[in-house]
């Protein structure tokens, strides 16, 4: 089961080595449910990113009565597989206006990755944000 944002920021936060950081990050990849193959499409697939990428964004009605972000996601590489499952966390049942207002450059830097993710991936992990943000309009 993939655990909270909180939960994750929390981990990362003790730890103090940013190899056991990388392995945590692979870990919570690992944790993803299986995502469909039937979704491992050009529909899915997200632009910009250097490894594969696919994002299933669906939006159900929540017991409150509001739609919320239901997200499923997959990757290639192991360190994106990861990203992918902090963004999920992120945006856990998130609802649209929630989705864009939350601000996920400042929990990106919070947690260290803008300083340790390389360039390339730190693009791709913001091409995903960028599609789930298209998802809410």
């Amino acid at each position: 089961m993939l655990p909270t944002f909180a939960d994750i920021a929390e981990t990362l936060e003790f730890l103090d080595d940013w190899e056991e950081r990388y392995k945590a990050i692979i870990d919570y990849g690992r944790h993803l449910p299986p995502y469909p193959e039937e979704l491992r499409d050009e529909a899915h697939k997200v632009r910009g990113c250097t490894s594969q990428v696919w994002l299933n964004m669906e939006w159900h009605m929540g017991a409150d009565g509001v739609e919320r972000l239901h997200l499923q996601g997959d990757s290639d590489a192991h360190i994106v597989k990861g990203l992918v499952a902090i963004l999920l966390a992120f945006y856990h049942e998130a609802t649209r206006e929630e989705v864009r207002m939350r601000d996920i450059n400042a929990a990106f830097t919070a947690l260290g990755l803008s300083a340790h993710i390389s360039p390339q991936r730190a693009n791709g992990f913001f091409a995903m944000v960028a599609a789930v943000r298209t998802a809410a309009i």
